[in-house]
């Protein structure tokens, strides 16, 4: 019988375990969804994140080209799972101007957060990219995170509406 883990079974997981201020790129200089998906793993590749930046890039886009993260509200999500990531990590960008990531709305893109983790920990990555999603769905936290004049206003934000 497998052993319980508490870790996993607890839905209450937060951001910040797999987050930090410097993961944090406003404005994104990348202006097409793959300039902006290779920008954020290369963030996380810089701050010695990832084990394999090569492999973490080409799943994420593998991931993408399946069919698009983008889901709506503005916010695209794009993920990946590879043994090239040791851990469960995340990176937000909010670009210069807004970029069209094929999304369930129609609308481009103004705010990505790239999840990466190991193939093993699918519970923790849904988990995260359900508080995401919640998180979007906050009209006054996506005017915040919007409106917000820095990357560590940014990751406060994401902290504070999390709670």
């Amino acid at each position: 019988m497998p052993e319980f883990n508490a870790k996993q079974a607890d839905n209450r997981m937060k951001l910040s375990e797999i987050f930090a201020p410097e993961l944090v790129r406003a404005p994104l200089k990348a202006a097409d969804k793959t300039g902006a998906i290779t920008e954020l793993v290369d963030v996380l590749s810089e701050t010695g994140r990832l084990t394999d930046r090569d492999e973490v890039l080409r799943a994420v886009l593998d991931r993408e080209g399946t069919r698009s993260t983008g889901i709506g509200n503005g916010l695209a999500v794009p993920h990946g799972k590879c043994a090239g990531c040791p851990k469960l990590v995340m990176a937000v960008g909010r670009p210069e101007t807004p970029i069209e990531f094929g999304s369930t709305d129609g609308k481009p893109v103004r705010l990505i957060v790239l999840l990466a983790s190991p193939p093993d920990e699918t519970g923790p990555h849904i988990q995260a990219l359900a508080r995401i999603s919640r998180l979007m769905l906050m009209e006054e936290f996506r005017r915040d995170v919007l409106a917000a004049g820095s990357p560590q206003e940014i990751y406060d934000l994401i902290l504070k509406y999390e709670h």
